[in-house]
């Protein structure tokens, strides 16, 4: 149902309930009306024969008869003469006032009085006068049906200009409507024009703002779209140079540990041969032989230490607790200072690990002890490698000076770019890095990275 039509049905509603009330306070005037007419004619027809039947009642009944005859029909009653012997002598002739016609006897009993009777009695007969209401009846009937017809016409007038000027009320949401319709099929430049009325151009208005605001978010959520899309390009580009890395480290490493390092003592078993053959010979050719036993000591020693900063070869050979156990013995022999305790959980080197998984905890923990050593300056770090049902969890805790706070990273310029990048390599396996205060002081690195279903299930 349109509004148009409710507005229109609403205003014929009230219409009706309107002549309704008229037609019920007219149907109230016009039986009071027809009844003080019938009760005063009435009323006046009884007197009148009142007094004059005793006059003609004593000249007889005949006299009587002509006096009735010579009277005729009296307005709303009807005269009946009878004889001592209950014969009719006379009645009243029938009204020639809108002869043939009656009102309806549902109208008729509406507004008609309720009928009343007088008996006149004389010496040798009795005169009867009721009260006849039907041309009072009529004359009303008369008036309501004009009076209904004039409300039908009022009726008909006022609901076809109630539909005019609601249709041209509202035809600017018909435009509304269009609009709408239009941004629902995916058109978002749609605009409405000026609309006229107060209501239809407030709509308008709020329409034209609310397709700008939709407009601005639709592109606002296109920019999300491309940058999060550039963004995933990005990680996934990361991710695969990171991998390009990884691999280019382990070439060098095992170039380094099995190309360069066997060269290397090959040079020095070279030079000390060399140097034992020339000791009697020509000391300075001793010497320089020496020196280059020296150096190329110092070379194997410094190339053996950036072999396991390049990759762990000790993970992929014999595993991540492994690693972690070589990782913490490196660090004791070169920080003999500082106390690092190792604590493993148990069956953790029965569990399966993919490669990616496990170097990312390596680098996890080897990221954590560069940090506690290098900016923490702590003097106690406890690593540790536990598994719960779902996942595995390696812990990093020192009793350095903690984390700095935020003035300090602006204006340092440190970032712990290490960690972040660890951060973006342990959520794309599907885990979590916490770095947060330990009590009293220091700083505790969590990692939990997600256990394969098949152990999950089985662990």
């Amino acid at each position: 149902m349109t509004l148009r039509l409710k507005i229109n049905l609403i205003v014929s509603l009230l219409t009706l309930l309107f002549v309704a009330a008229m037609l019920a306070l007219q149907l109230r005037a016009m039986r009071e009306s027809v009844q003080e007419e019938v009760v005063a004619a009435n009323r006046v027809a009884a007197q009148l024969l009142n007094r004059t039947a005793w006059l003609y009642a004593a000249q007889g009944t005949p006299a009587m008869l002509a006096f009735l005859q010579g009277v005729g029909r009296v307005r709303s009653n009807d005269i009946t003469l009878l004889d001592d012997e209950e014969q009719v002598l006379y009645s009243s002739p029938t009204s020639v006032y809108k002869a043939g016609r009656d009102a309806p006897h549902w109208f008729a009993g509406l507004v008609s009085p309720a009928p009343t009777q007088m008996s006149i009695a004389f010496p040798g007969g009795k005169l009867i006068v009721r009260s006849n209401a039907s041309r009072a009846v009529l004359d009303a009937w008369d008036s309501a049906a004009l009076l209904m017809l004039s409300a039908l016409g009022l009726l008909l007038i006022v609901n076809a200009l109630v539909f005019w000027l609601v249709g041209r009320a509202t035809r600017p949401f018909a435009d509304i409507v269009d609009a709408l319709n239009q941004l629902e099929s995916g058109r978002f430049d749609v605009a409405l024009h000026a609309l006229p009325g107060t209501e239809a151009a407030a709509i308008g208005a709020a329409f034209n703002r609310m397709v700008g605001m939709l407009q601005q978010h639709i592109e606002t959520e296109r920019r999300a779209v491309r940058a999060e899309s550039r963004l995933s390009e990005s990680r996934e580009l990361g991710r695969w140079v990171d991998q390009k890395i990884e691999q280019e480290r382990r070439l060098i490493a095992r170039e380094l540990h099995d190309e360069l390092g066997q060269s290397v003592t090959a040079m020095r078993s070279m030079a000390l041969s060399i140097a034992k053959r020339m000791q009697a010979l020509d000391p300075q050719a001793e010497q320089a032989a020496r020196v280059i036993a020296d150096e190329s000591a110092r070379l194997y020693t410094a190339m053996h230490g950036m072999i396991p900063r390049l990759t762990p070869l000790v993970l992929d050979k014999f595993g991540l607790v492994a690693a972690l156990e070589d990782l913490v013995e490196r660090t004791r022999t070169s920080h003999s200072e500082v106390q690092i305790e190792w604590q493993l959980g148990l069956e953790l080197d029965r569990v399966p690990m993919d490669t990616d998984a496990a170097l990312v905890l390596y680098r996890a923990a080897q990221e954590g002890i560069t940090n506690a050593l290098r900016h923490g300056q702590a003097r106690r770090i406890v690593l540790a490698l536990h598994r719960d049902e779902e996942a595995v969890k390696l812990s990093l805790t020192d009793d350095g000076r903690g984390l700095p706070g935020p003035e300090a990273t602006r204006e340092t310029g440190a970032g712990h770019y290490g960690l972040r990048w660890l951060a973006e390599r342990i959520e794309s396996l599907g885990g979590e890095l916490r770095l947060e205060p330990a009590a009293p002081n220091g700083a505790q690195l969590t990692v939990r990275l997600p256990l394969p279903a098949a152990v999950a299930e089985n662990p």
